[in-house]
């Protein structure tokens, strides 16, 4: 696949997931304020990274766009909450997020801690009503998302993130974090698109957890990069911002060059994992290569 090619699949995948959400979060929900600080949150702007890695990861397990869209429309959701918790000011306290003022900014407190309470929920339910179709592989995604999320996942990264802040952490327990904070879902992704239509075996699972551990830790360097070297109208969120709130970041510990040194040889390492299944994974290399050569 050409660079013109993955660019015209990402517009399309984007394009896709986009009225998926867009018609998820509307009628037969009755119309109320929550409603619509969730589509704010969710609706106004995303890389929509992780929608992408379910489909790419999709169509090497040989699912359909349809069958692995509830999984892209529940992964989104579930981003989209835990970013509007991230911003509250008993988290990191933002104000800008996707250009634009954060959720309780635009709302209010109270209604943006009630939107990410709904929009956890809906991400498990639109998995839910997926089960008349494949079961088997519906129930798969439930119980990889929840993992994600919980004791061991995003909570326990954001918690663990909340108690290092202000403090020096060595490498090992800075990558331990993120790999729960922004890595537990990304593995996730890749897990419930490859489980579209059926579950995946233990080897794939292994190999793709792999491919997906290594790029979400990618991710997030990048992420740390960005915020000490584009600017805010490039991320859309306040830039310097982790340095503002002395939150250990990888080029505060080991420096820019050093930091990009780390996450070239992570995609290299989720391009290796990927060599050792077969199929086409042409889509997901792409992905790994665009989780570092993104801007914002």
């Amino acid at each position: 696949m050409t660079q013109v090619d993955f660019e015209h699949w990402l517009e399309m995948t984007i394009e896709t997931v986009n009225a998926a959400l867009d018609q998820t979060l509307s009628e037969p929900l009755p119309p109320s304020r929550l409603l619509d600080a969730a589509r704010y949150s969710v609706l106004h702007g995303g890389k929509r990274l992780r929608p992408a890695l379910v489909y790419a990861a999709a169509q090497w397990a040989g699912a359909s766009t349809a069958e692995a869209t509830p999984a892209a429309v529940s992964v989104e959701c579930l981003h989209a909450y835990s970013l509007i918790h991230d911003d509250l000011p008993a988290m990191d306290d933002d104000v800008l997020r996707r250009g634009q003022p954060t959720t309780h900014i635009a709302f209010d407190e109270a209604t943006a801690i009630l939107a990410g309470d709904a929009l956890q929920a809906v991400a498990f339910t639109v998995l839910a009503e997926h089960a008349d179709v494949h079961t088997d592989s519906a129930l798969a995604q439930i119980r990889y998302l929840g993992e994600a999320v919980g004791f061991d996942g995003m909570a326990l990264g954001q918690a663990i993130d909340l108690e290092v802040t202000g403090t020096q952490v060595e490498l090992q327990k800075l990558e331990a974090m993120h790999r729960k904070k922004t890595g537990a879902l990304i593995i996730a992704s890749v897990l419930m698109g490859a489980s579209a239509r059926t579950t995946l075996d233990q080897e794939a699972e292994q190999h793709l957890r792999r491919y997906a551990d290594a790029v979400g830790l990618a991710f997030q360097i990048q992420d740390d990069i960005l915020d000490w070297t584009a600017t805010t109208a490039e991320l859309g969120k306040h830039a310097g911002r982790d340095q503002l709130l002395e939150k250990p970041t990888f080029p505060a510990l080991l420096g820019i060059e050093a930091s990009r040194v780390r996450a070239r040889a992570l995609v290299a390492d989720a391009k290796q994992a990927l060599s050792l299944l077969s199929g086409d994974t042409m889509l997901l290399q792409q992905l790994a290569d665009r989780a570092i050569e993104r801007r914002s």
